[in-house]
């Protein structure tokens, strides 16, 4: 990950060389950019703007995940202005003033995790986070925040603004889950199976046990693909998706597509994987072999590429282990298989984690 903070002042810059290790304890790649004339207090660390402060601007919203600035919070909105384009797609923008006295996240306070590193860089400085979104007033349960926390893809951010309008008017929201829960489950969420409002954790492709309902799927699906040689990237995505309509899956679940080695160069296979903007996998033999479980053995396929099954074997390495959720399903030379990982709900505290 990586942060940039601007600085305009002496005092602005002497600032930011403290704000640089927070941002570091959270994981960022920290660079620091201020006027030239104060680059000698520290140039090592410091640089001055390539060209001109827009322009510095523009590369780190189009690079970074986080933009701190220090001064006053009209200059971060001018600069960061003419460069939104929206909430999903935005970093974290955090403003900072001279003192250190008040951190103010002012874009992706919940998506891109500005208001849980205000938090932690308020903490850092000795400061105050100045929060403002509605959930983290009231002491809400925000689900774009903790999806993008836990790395769970939400069903749509419209979906989100009505469960959290929802919430806000409640109080308190449903609590649907496919799989167990861990860590501390926020006060305003209750277990249920229907409601006017809830959050469903899930991995089919429909589920609203709620009248309004926020779905968020944990990308733990993975799909082992064989074929035969210069099987069409349309064919193997009709076979896939077949299976995966047949079991009722989400696309937004899957994780990856997985093969054996000897396919690297089957065109298929990727193309079929590009178009759905997942990684393919690549097994050897002898990976494959060492796979744990009982698996559909074919002699023929062990004789011609040195493992009995690669489609659910391929599928359960990916998993670390799952289980299959379709075993071996053959057609017109082309096999899949759909492992899913064990998986626990995790809830937990606003700054473990950004």
């Amino acid at each position: 990950m990586e942060a940039v903070v601007f600085s305009f002042t002496a005092a602005g810059t002497a600032l930011s060389l403290r704000i640089g290790p927070v941002l570091s304890e959270l994981g960022f790649v920290v660079t620091h950019e201020t006027m030239n004339k104060f680059i000698p207090m520290n140039p090592a660390v410091l640089r001055p703007f390539p060209l001109n402060v827009a322009e510095s601007v523009r590369l780190a919203f189009r690079n970074a995940e986080a933009l701190v600035f220090v001064g006053a919070a009209g200059i971060a909105v001018r600069s960061v202005a003419p460069q939104l384009r929206g909430k999903e797609k935005d970093p974290a923008v955090l403003v900072v003033d001279e003192k250190g006295e008040y951190v103010v996240p002012l874009l992706s306070g919940h998506i891109g995790g500005a208001n849980n590193i205000a938090r932690y860089l308020a903490k850092g400085l000795g400061g105050h986070a100045v929060i403002t979104t509605a959930t983290d007033v009231n002491n809400l349960f925000a689900v774009d925040e903790w999806a993008a926390v836990q790395g769970l893809r939400l069903s749509s951010l419209t979906d989100a603004k009505a469960f959290a309008a929802a919430l806000l008017e409640r109080g308190q929201a449903g609590l649907y889950s496919d799989f167990p829960l861990g860590g501390d489950v926020p006060a305003s969420l209750v277990q249920a199976e229907q409601g006017p409002a809830g959050l469903a954790v899930t991995v089919k492709d429909e589920c609203h046990p709620f009248a309004v309902t926020v779905v968020a799927r944990p990308p733990i699906l993975h799909i082992g693909v064989g074929c035969r040689r210069g099987a069409s990237a349309d064919f193997i995505a009709r076979r896939v998706g077949e299976d995966m309509e047949q079991l009722h899956l989400s696309w937004d679940a899957v994780a990856d597509v997985s093969t054996i080695d000897i396919k690297k160069d089957e065109v298929g296979i990727t193309e079929f994987a590009r178009a759905r903007h997942l990684p393919v996998r690549y097994y050897t033999a002898r990976q494959l072999n060492d796979a744990p479980g009982k698996f559909i053995s074919s002699g023929f396929v062990r004789r011609v590429v040195g493992t009995d099954n690669v489609c659910e074997r391929a599928a359960v390495l990916s998993s670390h282990g799952g289980r299959l959720l379709l075993e071996k399903s053959g057609r017109d030379g082309v096999t899949v298989a759909i492992a899913c990982e064990e998986y626990v709900v995790q809830f937990g505290k606003k700054e473990d984690k950004v």
